[in-house]
């Protein structure tokens, strides 16, 4: 066995072995809660932007992702290097902390993997699926890699330089995904029918599956962060699950004070509200600040899926609404929260450390929320221009299952579209033939 074997800690490992499956397994569970949101005519493309995520953005990541995240920094704290471009130099016996590096390296694959497929729900319905297959490795490259060097690679500035906290994925991850969101939606333009045709969830037990696999991988998301089998990662693991809780309870009192009804969607979205917020704070801040977190989340962004009514944009699928506005408040209130005794030191503003880090963690917000938004912009414009973005409306009224993906997700495919009741809904074999 080579000395730097030696260092591998093979408790740790374990960990991080099983916490890296759990994370990747998000991305499916994404898949579901996407999938059940949209109507019946989108199910597998929906499906489809998640799963072929997980393809491009590993082939990304390991040609040269990994190495410019988290290689040494050559640029002032912007970028790392290419040293291990195709994971070069990296055997089996290469170290990171206690853990094996290629382990390392691909349990930060599964959070950009996410990342990526967490924008698919701000143009659901109306996106080109060749121009989304161009955008996930492009965007993965310009945005995701150099925020998640800013905040988590040796000498990003937002770490080293402004000593902001993020312990699992608030800001390269939910505002970073929340922001190119919004570009896109902006991009794209609204769904044929917004605000005119009711736009209902197809399938809630979908939905809540989906969701029930989110939070449970997002234990290894968070828990996982703490690379280690160790008190900080119970700890994180346990914030975790408190504010998943106090945001299902708090987006279902918004809803019963303002609708008379709590909800299934409601319970699904505040528990992922809180989840969202709990990311970047859950190693920072106490149980009681866990569940103040998810509180504040579960109740501010049940009020915020409805500002794009009031903006007019088209986010389908409310990663603006829960991401975005989800990961500015988890990461704000480590001012607000922070405990030494979770940080090591760092104090927040009601345990005496005043503003100051408050003030540190509102710049990292606004750094990166600008630089996704326009970097995503951009690319979003310059795919439009080339390739065209969206959809055409043929297609995107037909839906996108079954003009680009020739399939439906269910035999009687109009499920949900007013097909009288004992009429045939399935379409005969000739009429999909011209529709596609």
């Amino acid at each position: 066995m080579s000395l730097a074997a030696q260092g591998i800690d093979t408790g740790d490992t374990a960990w991080l072995l099983a916490a890296t499956a759990l994370v990747l397994l998000m991305t499916p569970g994404l898949a579901l809660f996407y999938g059940g949101m949209v109507r019946t005519k989108s199910v597998l493309n929906m499906l489809m932007m998640s799963f072929v995520s997980i393809a491009l953005v590993t082939v990304v990541w390991l040609a040269a992702g990994y190495s410019l995240a988290f290689g040494d920094d050559t640029f002032g704290g912007l970028i790392g290097n290419l040293k291990h471009a195709g994971m070069s130099g990296l055997g089996p016996d290469s170290v990171h902390g206690t853990v094996p590096t290629l382990l390392f390296a691909t349990f930060q694959l599964t959070f950009a993997i996410i990342t990526a497929a967490l924008i698919s729900g701000a143009i659901a319905d109306r996106a080109k699926f060749g121009a989304w297959l161009v955008f996930v490795p492009v965007w993965a490259l310009l945005v995701y890699v150099p925020v998640a060097h800013w905040v988590w690679g040796p000498g990003g500035w937002v770490l080293d330089k402004l000593g902001a906290l993020d312990f699992a994925g608030g800001l390269p991850v939910e505002i970073t995904s929340g922001a190119s969101g919004l570009a896109l939606a902006l991009v794209l333009g609204p769904r044929l029918g917004f605000k005119k045709d009711a736009m209902r969830p197809h399938n809630l037990p979908m939905v809540v599956l989906g969701a029930g696999l989110l939070w449970f991988g997002w234990f290894g998301f968070n828990a996982g962060s703490a690379l280690g089998a160790n008190g900080l990662a119970a700890a994180a693991f346990l914030n975790t699950l408190a504010a998943g809780c106090t945001g299902l309870l708090g987006w279902l009192f918004v809803e019963q004070k303002r609708d008379g009804h709590p909800t299934t969607l409601g319970a699904a979205s505040g528990a992922v509200a809180g989840l969202v917020a709990i990311t970047p704070s859950c190693g920072s801040v106490s149980l009681l600040g866990a569940l103040v977190v998810g509180l504040a989340a579960g109740v501010v962004c049940s009020y915020a899926v409805g500002w794009k009514f009031r903006l007019n944009y088209d986010d389908s699928l409310d990663v603006v609404g829960v991401h975005l506005v989800g990961g500015v408040i988890g990461t704000l209130l480590i001012g607000v929260f922070a405990v030494k005794e979770m940080t090591g030191g760092t104090e927040g503003l009601l345990y005496g450390g005043g503003l100051t880090q408050l003030g540190k963690q509102l710049v990292a917000v606004v750094a990166v929320g600008a630089y996704a938004f326009l970097v995503t912009y951009g690319i979003g414009k310059l795919i439009d221009k080339v390739l065209g973005f969206r959809a055409d409306e043929e297609h995107e009224h037909t839906g996108l299952d079954l003009t680009v993906h020739a399939e439906t997700a269910y035999d009687h495919g109009v499920l949900g579209h007013g097909a009288p009741v004992g009429a045939s809904s399935v379409p005969s074999a000739q009429k999909v033939k011209s529709q596609a």
